[in-house]
């Protein structure tokens, strides 16, 4: 029998295919399958892996599920947890001013509350668009991942245990609110200038007015002299 840790992967996005990738070439490591709908984490239900690693996945995943790897189901999220669980972790660093980041944290029955295992904080500037700042996530959340491995198969590590009266969370209904700009409102330009940034995500338009009937989208290039 085989004694290659069994891995099966979760994930769609540029980061989770990276860290695929990479898990692939891993020696020891038997990556059975990659799933990127619910409806296929059954497979973990049929073969019992040792491992469950989650990027980009974009569905809860039951406890039921959560409990069938001895060793776990590992999620990549990109923001420093306890800030920014929840979607669009790049927006809302910039808008709210907490830390920007990357963790690699346990999966539990609710949304990036699980104990983390490692994570790393990412340098900001105010010349950061949302792109700049998710592109900075993504080759983060792979960098912390590679690092961290020895650890997880080691079984050197340590869980942090998250505490629900700490952090921040957003859904994906508060960045649809956050792109409606009202013609009408009276702004400070920093705080306004830092909404414009975060939702500037080229070839995307996301932030968007109303002025005269017409619908008009906004980006922002902000330059360093």
């Amino acid at each position: 029998m085989s004694e290659d840790i069994e891995v099966i992967f979760l994930g769609v996005n540029d980061a989770g295919m990276r860290v695929y990738d990479w898990l692939c070439d891993q020696s020891g490591v038997f990556v059975r399958a990659l799933l990127t709908t619910k409806e296929q984490l059954t497979v973990i239900e049929d073969t019992a892996p040792d491992l469950v690693i989650s990027c980009g996945f974009r569905h809860i995943v039951p406890e039921h599920i959560l409990s069938i790897p001895d060793m776990g189901c590992l999620n990549l999220h990109p923001a420093y947890l306890p800030y920014n669980r929840g979607a669009n972790p790049n927006v809302w660093s910039i808008i709210e001013g907490t830390p920007a980041g990357v963790t690699l944290h346990y999966m539990d029955s609710t949304l990036d509350t699980g104990d983390i295992v490692a994570r790393r904080e990412v340098e900001t500037d105010f010349a950061d668009t949302g792109k700049d700042l998710h592109e900075r996530l993504e080759n983060a959340q792979v960098d912390l991942f590679k690092s961290t491995w020895p650890d997880i198969i080691g079984n050197k590590i340590e869980p942090i245990e998250q505490h629900d009266d700490s952090g921040t969370y957003h859904r994906t209904d508060d960045f649809d609110s956050l792109c409606e700009l009202d013609p009408e409102a009276t702004v400070q330009i920093k705080q306004f200038l830092d909404r414009l940034r975060a939702l500037t995500f080229s070839p995307y338009d996301n932030a968007s007015i109303q002025v005269d009937g017409e619908t008009y989208y906004v980006d922002v290039n902000i330059r360093r002299d």
